[in-house]
């Protein structure tokens, strides 16, 4: 049996129908299905068992020997959430007891780290993990993951095959769900669906115009191929990057999703709110040669590719992967 957690969310999701490609149906799903919004991101899918994430270390110890492989992607993910106390419990306690379950029972670990750990990018955005101890990440979803990756890499006992990896912007299907959190694409969509334009956030740094904010855009069928073929190439342990390796500016995504549509672009700026305004990255870049160092085979798909299948193939006819 396979575990993934988060199973029912937006990432947790779209690996799940990855795993189901390749006649993978022997699934053990994890989340808080209580949660009914994200119950469509689960149909048509086959699995074998759903366990509530509170029940599923009992279930664990239970069932361990049948359990060949877990990808821990579950966790809160609101960079605009400040209580401290539930990403304590949410993303580093109970990953750290995912770890030590591991460890206990001889099972290989790939967990999602995340990019906030890098901070403003004071150190830049290479995933060398003597650096880990030194980022500064810019509020309390960012620390939780950079705790737990402080953690790991202190572990005398580690998992014989583990990976952390460090997601730069994700966007694609399945995140219906995820309301402010969910990518400028598919606010972006909705926006010229229902007005015609489309509205991004003003800069606020001198260094950067409007709009020429930059990120490391990643597609969600880019970082399922990778935790898949993570699954199938247990050999190098550590933490990972994972984007596309190159930064693009919110325009060049702005326009992308208007050419997805054959629509010419209308863009209004408005101020960023102030609540993330002083916790704002200017620009992400995944340096992404120590995936590529151990084997990792296949290109990464254009920020313009990537927002024409989602536009196209998902957000234009209300469909999931």
């Amino acid at each position: 049996m396979i575990v993934v957690t988060g199973a029912a969310g937006f990432i947790g999701s779209c690996l799940v129908k990855r795993l189901n490609q390749d006649r993978f149906f022997d699934l053990v799903l994890v989340d808080d299905f209580s949660k009914t919004e994200k119950d469509s991101n689960l149909e048509g899918k086959i699995y074998k068992e759903k366990v509530d994430r509170k029940e599923f270390f009992s279930w664990l110890d239970v069932n361990e020997n049948q359990v060949q492989f877990i990808f821990h992607i579950g966790a809160r993910t609101d960079t605009t959430e400040f209580d401290v106390s539930i990403f304590n419990e949410l993303n580093l306690n109970y990953t750290k007891q995912m770890w030590n379950k591991c460890v206990e029972y001889g099972l290989p670990l790939v967990y999602a780290s995340s990019a906030a750990t890098y901070g403003l990018g004071e150190l830049g955005y290479k995933d060398d993990e003597s650096l880990v101890g030194q980022l500064k990440p810019l509020n309390p979803y960012g620390d939780s993951k950079n705790d737990f990756d402080i953690w790991a890499l202190k572990q005398e006992r580690k998992p014989y095959f583990w990976a952390g990896l460090k997601f730069f912007n994700v966007y694609g299907p399945n995140e219906y769900h995820k309301g402010r959190m969910a990518s400028v694409i598919f606010h972006g969509y909705n926006q010229i669906r229902d007005t015609g334009k489309m509205k991004l956030f003003r800069s606020h740094n001198p260094d950067y115009p409007d709009g020429g904010q930059k990120r490391d855009f990643v597609y969600v069928k880019d970082v399922i191929e990778v935790c898949y073929w993570l699954m199938n190439n247990r050999k190098h342990s550590g933490l990972y990057n994972l984007g596309s390796g190159k930064a693009r500016t919110f325009l060049n995504l702005a326009n992308a999703t208007f050419a997805a549509l054959g629509k010419e672009p209308v863009i209004e700026f408005i101020d960023t709110p102030i609540d993330i305004r002083d916790k704002y990255q200017y620009f992400t870049e995944a340096d992404m040669r120590k995936l590529k160092s151990i084997g990792y085979p296949y290109e990464f798909t254009s920020l313009e590719e990537g927002v024409k299948d989602y536009v196209q193939g998902y957000l234009m006819e209300g469909k999931r992967f």
